[in-house]
Parts: structure tokens; C-alpha cells; sequence
């Protein structure tokens, strides 16, 4: 009989560190076993679309997110069935039309900064992070990712964040920091919590290895 898999859930807004902690989490147990869903390959299909509305995209808001597909393949997986994870093509803004297919795992590692929004995608979750960090390191830090690796000027960077990142990290993501079962300051670089929850997750499944 398949078990359930233990479910992990890494929120925080963007910039916070929580695709390092997801990462460094990942990277503690062996690789057969665990597995790591971005939810940012889950933003919506725009392929209907004119390139001058996809361009209008919030990436930022709850309704960008495919979450019934999200939750669909969530239970598949829990059900010990292999999927089809869509990928996405920023640069044609909708999503591509290869697929990474994928195994069910022993644990799932579900990160994204709007995981925690959706009551739906929550009861999925046994555990719940989120990752805290103050809004100065965070513009920092997107500042530097979207210009070395996205090719975007300063003014542009900042122009986003300041009219849609800010107002949107406020209205959708910070409130659900009350949702969550622990909160990580200072995202990747707080090992303690890593450790924390590493511990946690194999006491869990030396549980589940016994039922």
C-alpha cells in the first residue's frame, strides 16, 4: 500500500531565502526519496492569450496560479502515481509545452511564495514554513537576481517592486505568515531551523517506517 508522503511547505515573500531553505532541506536526505515542487511552474497557461496581455501578467497575485492542477497532481503523487510537472516559459510568458515528468516520493518539498494562501493547498501540508526576512534584504536581493540573471535595468527592478511586488507581498503573502507551524528568520543562512526540520522530517518518516 502506498503511504502518504510527508508534504512541506516553504512560503515567504520574494527575495526571503526560501528556495535556499527548500534547498538546503532537499540536500540532507538521499535523493530517491525526496522531491521538490516549485509552485512557480504552475503559473496559469496564457497560450490563448495575445503577447500583449500576457505581458499585463501579475506574477505576484493568487489568481497567476494554476493551484487546481497544483492539487491535482499533489494527490496523484500522494496516490503513488508519476506526473507531468508543467514548465514554464518566461519568456514567451505562458507555459511551454514540455513537461518534466516525476515520481512520487517519500517527501514533497512544496515552495512558493503564495502556497500558504490558498486554504485548499494548506490542508495538503503536514508541515508549514515560513520564511521571514526583513523587506530591505529582500529588494537586495531581487535587485541583484533580476539584473545578473534576468537582464533587467535598476529602474525597471525597482518600478516593479515598488508598484506591484510591495503591495501585493503586503495583501497576499505577509498575512499568511500566521498560517504557518514555524517561522524562519534570516531564510537559508538560519541553519538551526534547517537542522531543525531535518530532524523532524526523519523522525517522521522512522514513524511512518514502522506503521
Amino acid at each position: 500500500m502506498q503511504k502518504k508522503p510527508i508534504i512541506i511547505g516553504v512560503a515567504g515573500g520574494s527575495g526571503s531565502g526560501k528556495t535556499t531553505v527548500a534547498h538546503e532541506i532537499y540536500r540532507q536526505f538521499p535523493e530517491q526519496s525526496i522531491l521538490m515542487i516549485e509552485q512557480d511552474a504552475y503559473y496559469r497557461d496564457q497560450t490563448h492569450l495575445p503577447m500583449e496581455e500576457r505581458l499585463k501578467t501579475n506574477y505576484d497575485h493568487p489568481l497567476a496560479f494554476d493551484n487546481e492542477l497544483l492539487m491535482q497532481q499533489l494527490d496523484q503523487l500522494s496516490r503513488g502515481e508519476a506526473v507531468k510537472k508543467p514548465v514554464y516559459d518566461y519568456a514567451n510568458h505562458t507555459r511551454a509545452d514540455e513537461v518534466i515528468h516525476v515520481e512520487p516520493r517519500d517527501v514533497i518539498i512544496l515552495e512558493g511564495i503564495m502556497i500558504l494562501e490558498d486554504d485548499r493547498l494548506r490542508e495538503w501540508m503536514d508541515i508549514k514554513l515560513f520564511v521571514d526576512t526583513d523587506s530591505d534584504m529582500r529588494i537586495i536581493r531581487r535587485l541583484m537576481r533580476d539584473i545578473n540573471e534576468r537582464g533587467r535595468t535598476i529602474d525597471s527592478v525597482i518600478d516593479q517592486y515598488t508598484t506591484v511586488v510591495r503591495p501585493m507581498h503586503l495583501q497576499f503573502i505577509e498575512p499568511t505568515k500566521r498560517y504557518a507551524d514555524i517561522i524562519v528568520p534570516e531564510g537559508g543562512h538560519n541553519h538551526v531551523a534547517v537542522d531543525l526540520m531535518v530532524t523532524k522530517i526523519k523522525t517522521i518518516l522512522e514513524e511512518k517506517s514502522m506503521l
